[in-house]
């Protein structure tokens, strides 16, 4: 028997979702004119992606209301607690987005009022790309507010390279505009904004390492919150095996340890079919080493050369004289973004950041 599929991302945006939309705004707004909205929102529904519904909502509540901007507005924070979902409260924050840039003060308002019900990080960008210093300015204020889903936005909002979503140029250019808004939130006391306090710094990082670098070395790191954004916003240093990375979450120096075993099993696969990963490390050290262990896959590409790719192993303290045994299953298929050749690929162990040892497997892409 077959298994159903997984529900796609964009069947929460589906017509059903958009006739209730009309439904709950009509009873906020008699003059709403519902068919409008629900034939403009659904024409063409089935081959549209999340995204493009959530535009689709939009511009259909614009078709559809009967006020100016404000009093729309109005209209939208009342219905925001009653969205029903956070996609239905996204296509509120754009709408003030294609239809605010003229009324600065009020689209902030809206904006900071929204992100509680569905974040306002994609709406928000439009209005930093024609006004950064003005719009960083109200964000640096939402850095402090009470509201932990107000104080995420002033950071998701302004990443330079934020997912499903357009680049600040600018920002990409010159980080140095946002630092105020790091510093405030880098021990914040909510896990959901010092995600995004450490995804900021990892998308900075990409092209700044070292402004990410001299900014964290200067926060105190005995705040286990800070820690935690260090260690992850840092994340992609450390898989680059950068020394400073390193040395900021205590693993800065070479590891003094053998490696008494690492493989691949089974050595030979076809598309599809897991490997599994293991080494067994030992100490040599008199004292306990903080290790960060990594390992890195050199896949096959068409022409015949490699392209490497670093992964997660685990990070631990390994005390003097004793040893660790390291697992972990890694099913080898393709991706939209990765299309696997056959070959033998390469697999490094990495260890604060050095390459310890090696070994191959062998991938066929079918069987036979």
């Amino acid at each position: 028997m077959t298994e159903p599929s997984a529900p796609l991302l964009k069947d929460i945006l589906d017509h059903e979702r958009m006739h209730g939309i009309a439904q709950r705004m009509a009873a906020l707004c008699p003059d709403f004119a519902a068919d409008c909205f629900i034939a403009h929102a659904t024409d063409g529904l089935d081959a549209l992606g999340i995204m493009q519904r959530v535009r689709r909502i939009a511009t259909g509540l614009h078709a559809a209301l009967p006020g100016g901007f404000e009093e729309n507005v109005r209209l939208l924070r009342a219905f925001a607690p009653d969205a029903g979902h956070p996609f239905v409260a996204i296509a509120l924050s754009d709408y003030v987005a294609l239809h605010g840039a003229d009324r600065f003060e009020p689209s902030m308002a809206a904006l900071k009022e929204l992100t509680r019900y569905g974040s306002s990080e994609f709406a928000v960008r439009p209005f930093l790309d024609r006004d950064l210093h003005r719009t960083l300015a109200v964000m640096a204020r939402w850095a402090r507010d009470p509201d932990a889903h107000v104080r995420r936005l002033a950071s998701e909002g302004c990443r330079p390279r934020l997912p499903w979503s357009f680049q600040i140029k600018a920002l990409i250019a010159d980080p140095a505009p946002v630092a105020a808004i790091l510093d405030t939130l880098k021990a914040d006391p909510s896990l959901y904004v010092r995600k995004s306090v450490a995804n900021h710094l990892n998308d900075i990082a990409k092209d700044h390492p070292d402004w990410v670098l001299d900014l964290v070395e200067a926060w105190p790191r005995d705040d286990p919150r800070t820690a935690w954004i260090v260690r992850h916003g840092l994340r992609t240093l450390i898989k680059q095996g950068n020394k400073r990375a390193l040395a900021l979450i205590g693993a800065g120096a070479a590891p003094v340890i053998a490696v008494e075993r690492f493989a691949v099993t089974p050595a030979a696969i076809v598309l599809g079919a897991p490997v599994t990963i293991e080494a067994r490390l030992v100490s040599r050290a008199d004292t306990g080493q903080r290790l960060v262990v990594d390992y890195a896959i050199h896949y096959v590409k068409k022409s015949g050369a490699t392209s490497r790719k670093v992964f997660k192993f685990r990070e631990f303290e390994l005390a003097a004289g004793s040893a660790a045994e390291l697992a972990i299953s890694q099913t080898v298929r393709d991706f939209t973004t990765r299309t696997h050749h056959a070959g033998r690929h390469r697999v490094e162990l990495l260890v604060n950041g050095r390459s310890l040892a090696e070994t191959v497997f062998d991938l066929a892409l079918t069987a036979g």
